[in-house]
């Protein structure tokens, strides 16, 4: 992706982005009841994708871990440097998306970060690594009990949104938007030229203004001020 979507995503709120995005008539990305591990930076990143289908006694025993074509495994060590692993685990975390070891071998690959609407098992583990990883809630049984793996980067569910291979995903403390691919950059653009304003507005309020006229702004005598508090803090 763009590198400077990238910085300006990185510096921005998923609720932000909510706004930008429903200007432009899209209502439905965030992710529903998707909640981060633990608190740290904003995860941003290109949509590598991995479905699921309810898993089946004959097919979903241990030893299908022992084919390095099993999409779960295949995914870990093929997602690219920089993208996040979005996991379509129907909403059901009755058992695990993933563990502390796969999720580990994405950090040390250079992966943005991991997404699903199900559970991770290894949960404390993984709040530890300094990585960002976002569930639905903690779980502990293997995969394999209610998840079989079928396919790779094709179109997907996952917390109630419909996410293709290469939308932008941002992730931050409340939960994850998905991005589509063709409008991030001007999306980047607006969510942080609206970030800035509201750290402004946020600095006039905290000491004593109203926000008539300045939120949003129809006062035009706030436009000079405005402009002065930019360049005295270089944004």
């Amino acid at each position: 992706m763009n590198p400077e979507t990238r910085r300006k995503l990185e510096g921005v709120s998923t609720a932000t982005l909510t706004t930008v995005l429903f200007k432009r008539g899209f209502r439905n990305v965030f992710l529903d009841d998707v909640r981060p591990i633990a608190p740290g930076k904003n995860m941003v990143g290109p949509a590598y994708t991995m479905r699921t289908i309810p898993a089946r006694e004959d097919l979903d025993g241990l030893e299908v871990f022992k084919d390095p074509t099993h999409p779960q495994r295949k995914g870990v060590e093929e997602c690219p440097e920089g993208a996040v692993f979005v996991i379509d685990s129907r909403g059901d975390a009755k058992a695990a998306s993933a563990g502390g070891i796969l999720v580990s071998r994405l950090k040390a690959r250079g992966v943005a970060g991991i997404v699903t609407d199900g559970g991770f098992r290894d949960s404390p583990e993984i709040a530890g690594f300094g990585f960002p990883a976002y569930q639905n809630r903690p779980s502990a049984p293997t995969n394999l009990i209610r998840h079989h793996c079928v396919d790779l980067n094709l179109p997907i569910a996952c917390g109630g949104v419909g996410i293709f291979p290469g939308d932008i995903m941002v992730g931050d403390g409340e939960g994850v938007v998905c991005i589509p691919a063709h409008i991030a950059d001007s999306v980047a653009e607006e969510a942080f030229e609206q970030t800035v304003y509201e750290d402004f507005v946020m600095e006039r309020v905290q000491a004593g203004h109203t926000i008539r006229g300045l939120y949003p702004m129809t006062d035009e005598s706030n436009k000079p001020i405005f402009e002065a508090w930019r360049k005295q803090h270089g944004r």
